[in-house]
């Protein structure tokens, strides 16, 4: 697999464009490449914009999800490309799973790599995972996997079925509620550069489909997992699965249970009890 290595971080709002123009006529099987940036280094300014906007307090170590934006304009890039099978406009975020190796200090160098594996069967068309690793010193410390739904596709013959279930116990005790304003898309955009226009207002969200503008999905898991700071392992696996579409504004509980070591999490309509996000929380 050929690794093409990026001098800058991609422009975001750029590759959201591209992908817009070059949506239609794509197929085939997922490109055999990677993307990867060497020697990056964390702009402190943006962490403490990003801890303020998920609910972390800040520390000498990255938040868990973080290393997600670091990769996530690596990983936006390889899915623009005309030789990626699956128009991007139009993907939704289904699963995501987080191995933290170890805590990783803000002020470490690292080196990022994102691919793209496994494209599969689903009921509703055909799924990709979107994986990513970060190093520091040749030490792996941080890896991540996103999965995204394309409904209507079609995966390649002979594709195993694509696997988007997490399971967690029973959860009827709720913590915390949450009031999420109508701008909350827009400030988890400005630190992380997810600009997809689903979340940014009503009026882009309906351009694609939506009646209302919708949260990120890695914004409710930071979210969930900046509520349990200072009680999570060191080293841990987060898999979460993201379900309904979380609209703005919404009211929406947090409920929590201990389990296995860690955690079990659940977020839901305060009113509707519909479920936005559940997630498991492991020592690894």
């Amino acid at each position: 697999m050929a690794t093409t290595v990026l001098d800058q971080p991609p422009n975001m709002a750029a590759l959201f464009a591209k992908a817009a123009l070059t949506a239609r006529g794509r197929g085939g099987d997922l490109p055999d490449t990677r993307l990867a940036r060497t020697g990056v280094t964390v702009d402190g300014g943006n962490l403490a914009g990003y801890a303020r906007v998920c609910g972390f307090p800040l520390t000498g170590a990255l938040p868990a999800t973080y290393p997600h934006v670091l990769t996530f304009g690596l990983q936006m890039a390889l899915m623009s490309d005309r030789a990626f099978p699956l128009a991007l406009p139009g993907l939704v975020h289904v699963r995501n799973g987080i191995d933290v190796v170890r805590p990783i200090g803000a002020a470490e160098s690292l080196d990022l790599e994102v691919w793209a594996e496994r494209f599969a069967t689903h009921p509703s068309g055909a799924t990709v995972d979107l994986c990513a690793s970060v190093t520091s010193g040749g030490e792996e410390v941080w890896r991540g996997r996103s999965t995204y739904l394309a409904r209507g596709a079609k995966a390649p013959a002979g594709a195993p079925e694509s696997d988007v279930t997490v399971d967690v116990g029973t959860l009827e005790r709720s913590v915390a509620t949450w009031r999420i304003a109508d701008d909350a898309g827009r400030r988890y955009a400005k630190v992380s550069g997810d600009v997809n226009p689903i979340h940014l207002s009503g009026l882009t969200a309906k351009a694609f489909g939506f009646k209302r503008a919708i949260a990120h999905g890695m914004w409710v898991k930071a979210r969930v997992l900046g509520a349990l700071a200072n009680r999570l392992p060191e080293s841990s696996t987060i898999d979460v699965g993201f379900r309904k579409p979380l609209f703005l504004p919404s009211t929406v509980t947090l409920a929590t249970a201990q389990a296995g070591g860690g955690w079990d999490a659940a977020v839901r309509n305060a009113t509707s009890g519909t479920e936005h996000l559940v997630g498991t929380i492991r020592p690894r």
